[in-house]
């Protein structure tokens, strides 16, 4: 069983406090939008407040205006008759201003000075706001002298009046337009929290549901979310989602595979090692042999024992990590191909014939050991795909050669008259267990061979072609010596 992919062990349905939630901060966010919005349309609207009961103050004048017309005809007001007038518009003087002159209604005895002049008639909209605040915010008692065109426009009043009053009222105005604001701003946010949830945060939670539980072990592929088969992006996001499981299981699955397999791989190099070095003892008295066939394969064995040992060596460092670091030589290129070509043993009989077409004198630099075991893996590959061909007149041929195509670049191109690759092994080319053509191969050849390469700084690639076969070609930069080069 894999361990899950976190420390901390995941709780099935866990969510955060109410305060963290996603819904809840867009429910804050969507009430303190509309919140925002009513303050900008509290701003204009209470000024108007102001403007509209100051208006309706001076309509109050209308009705004095009659009472003055009165007097005119002989009809004047009493001290009590003023009083009564003053207490019922609630206001401490009244006049009329007809053109060229100004009549005093009524105003009561004590009257002082006035705190603050508005004249409605020379108020612009700016000034209003100013002035809404201001008696908005006020707290101690002011006297307002209001002045403003009354009746068809002839004529203008002027009252005077504390401010309480209005304030008063504003204040109301106020608290109603808050009250009515809290109730829009709740009941869409109320929308806005119920539409979310429903189609955006129950399927989030059901992602994060998945991931949770796909998290507790990844190899399970029953733990694969299924998509609901949405339209819409977070469909696409599950679709996603659900591949992204699918490789990572399959990933995984094959990376425990692959462990068991490096595990498995030690315990056989270790006694492996052993019987290779038996064999090397006995090979050595080989050597004493007088035989003239034992006398030519004897060196190749030793050889091929003395590399066998090195290559059991390095088994677990090759599972731990990559290639050693290449140990660079100047090194005869066509005499390690001849070394390559000795160890795959083709005789006349199997009709496969082995072209070293590298120039003899050509010096590289590069490690011999480790292109040794690349060559002889791209070499042994061409061979077996074409040691099952039993039509003679098939041609079956190896062949090795260089080219430089620019300044110290090498290119090493080894290339066969075989069968060549199918689509699926062109697809998984280079990985391990998945880029052979024959049954029961592990495509480790080539994997070694482009792990090799790289650590060179080289680059292998199969190069397209026209013709049957496989052309395998390895750029090396830098490989040619300068003499050479």
């Amino acid at each position: 069983m894999t361990q899950p992919l976190h420390d901390a062990k995941p709780r099935e349905g866990s969510r955060p406090p109410f305060a963290k939630r996603l819904s809840s901060r867009l429910f804050a966010l969507t009430v303190l939008a509309v919140m925002g919005a009513e303050v900008l349309v509290f701003v204009p609207s209470i000024a108007r407040f102001r403007v509209d009961w100051l208006q309706s103050k001076l309509e109050t004048v209308s009705v004095a205006t009659l009472m003055a017309d009165f007097a005119e005809g002989g009809l004047l007001l009493s001290p009590d008759q003023e009083s009564e007038l003053l207490h019922a518009l609630d206001a401490r003087l009244i006049a009329i201003r007809r053109p060229g002159s100004t009549q005093l209604l009524a105003r009561v005895p004590d009257l002082a000075g006035v705190d603050e002049q508005v004249d409605l008639t020379q108020e612009g909209s700016l000034d209003a706001v100013w002035a809404a605040f201001g008696t908005l915010l006020s707290h101690r008692p002011r006297t307002i002298r209001l002045v403003g065109e009354i009746g068809d426009g002839t004529m203008s009043g002027e009252i005077v009046f504390d401010e309480a009053p209005l304030r008063r009222a504003m204040r109301l105005y106020s608290r109603n337009i808050l009250l009515l604001s809290l109730g829009v701003a709740s009941f869409t946010g109320l929308l806005v929290f119920g539409a979310i949830s429903l189609f955006l945060l129950r399927p989030v939670r059901a992602l994060t549901r998945a991931l949770v539980r796909f998290g507790a072990d990844p190899e399970d592929p029953s733990l694969i979310l299924s998509p609901s088969g949405r339209l819409d992006e977070l469909g696409i996001a599950e679709r996603e989602l659900a591949g992204m499981q699918g490789v990572l299981a399959d990933t995984l699955r094959q990376q425990r595979r692959l462990a068991d397999l490096g595990l498995a791989v030690s315990k056989i190099n270790h006694d492996l090692r052993n019987i290779l070095a038996s064999a090397q003892l006995i090979s050595d008295r080989l050597a004493d042999v007088p035989d003239a066939q034992v006398q030519r394969f004897t060196p190749v064995l030793i050889r091929s024992l003395d590399r066998a040992l090195h290559y059991t060596q390095s088994v677990l460092a090759y599972g731990q990590a990559a290639e050693s670091r290449p140990v660079r030589r100047r090194t005869l290129l066509h005499r390690l191909v001849d070394e390559i070509f000795e160890t795959q043993l083709v005789t006349p009989d199997r009709g496969i014939e082995l072209d070293n077409a590298v120039p003899p004198a050509l010096e590289v630099d590069l490690d011999p050991e480790q292109f040794f075991r690349a060559l002889s893996n791209l070499v042994r590959n061409a061979v077996q795909a074409m040691e099952g061909e039993a039509e003679d007149a098939v041609v079956r041929r190896v062949s090795v050669r260089t080219e430089t195509p620019e300044g110290r670049m090498l290119r090493l191109v080894v290339e066969d008259t075989g069968p060549g690759f199918g689509p699926a092994a062109r697809d998984h080319l280079f990985q391990a267990f998945r880029g052979s053509t024959r049954a029961g191969g592990t495509g480790l050849g080539l994997a070694i061979a482009a792990e090799i390469v790289k650590a060179h700084g080289g680059q292998i690639r199969l190069a397209p072609s026209t013709t049957p076969g496989a052309r395998f070609e390895i750029d090396l930069p830098g490989a040619l010596p300068a003499a050479v080069g």
